[in-house]
């Protein structure tokens, strides 16, 4: 990882607790924002421990594109949660043949940035 790529990677976790610290959530009530900023606190830290090791400069790009779009929509809409992706249910296709590792491939294919580590910590 280059110093730039590093401080920059830094600069984002820093942008995060920023958020989390001045977090209001879209109710007004104490509980809820306190519930929202230390899942804000939360999945950062896990997120970023997580990809502290990737070497691979493509990877680290994808990750902070990921951060920077997780952050966008997260002030953008007023929830700190990823927003999820609407497609047909996996139940429209047979149980087996190539009708459902078409809608599998369409699945993974259609996943938003914002979604792709989601999965990974949840």
């Amino acid at each position: 990882m280059t110093p730039a790529t590093r401080q920059e990677v830094l600069g984002l976790y820093r942008k995060v607790l920023q958020i989390a610290k001045n977090w209001q959530s879209a109710s007004g009530q104490i509980e809820e924002t306190m519930r929202e900023k230390e899942y804000i606190r939360n999945e950062a830290r896990t997120l970023f421990r997580k990809n502290k090791n990737v070497t691979d400069p493509n990877l680290i790009k994808q990750c902070i594109e990921e951060c920077e779009a997780r952050i966008e929509i997260g002030l953008h809409y007023n929830i700190p949660y990823p927003r999820p992706i609407h497609l047909p249910p996996m139940g429209l296709a047979h149980k087996q043949g190539r009708t459902l590792r078409h809608q599998e491939k369409l699945r993974k294919i259609s996943k938003p940035i914002y979604l792709k580590s989601h999965d990974e910590v949840s």
